[in-house]
């Protein structure tokens, strides 16, 4: 198990969802912070495919394991998790180019 204060962005994680009472994938976008320590910026993945700025996430998109269905990265859906507690556990990672397109698209949508 990796320690929450461990997790790198582009990691992937099983976490506590905040829009939900059941858990769901997670997308470390941004790890620890100068002033606040360890918070996990978020993005939400899920097997959706409802809106088509979605960002679906291919095999060769990750650098472990893939994920057992076709996910999709939502760039809209961000959540802060503040605490070990939050993280169920780890599931696998994005290849460090995918996780900068995620970053980026990210950065597109809340800037528009």
């Amino acid at each position: 198990m990796t320690a929450f204060e461990d997790l790198e962005r582009g990691d992937i994680i099983w976490a506590s969802d905040p829009l939900s009472e059941k858990g769901r994938p997670m997308l470390i976008g941004a790890p620890r912070f100068p002033n606040h320590g360890v918070q996990l910026i978020t993005v939400l993945i899920s097997t959706k495919t409802y809106h088509e700025e979605a960002l679906a996430l291919r095999d060769d998109d990750y650098e472990g394991d893939p994920l057992g269905e076709r996910s999709h990265v939502l760039p809209w859906s961000l959540a802060t998790l503040n605490s070990a507690a939050d993280v169920d556990h780890y599931l696998t990672s994005l290849v460090d180019d995918r996780a900068e397109d995620v970053a980026s698209q990210v950065i597109d949508y809340i800037s528009s």
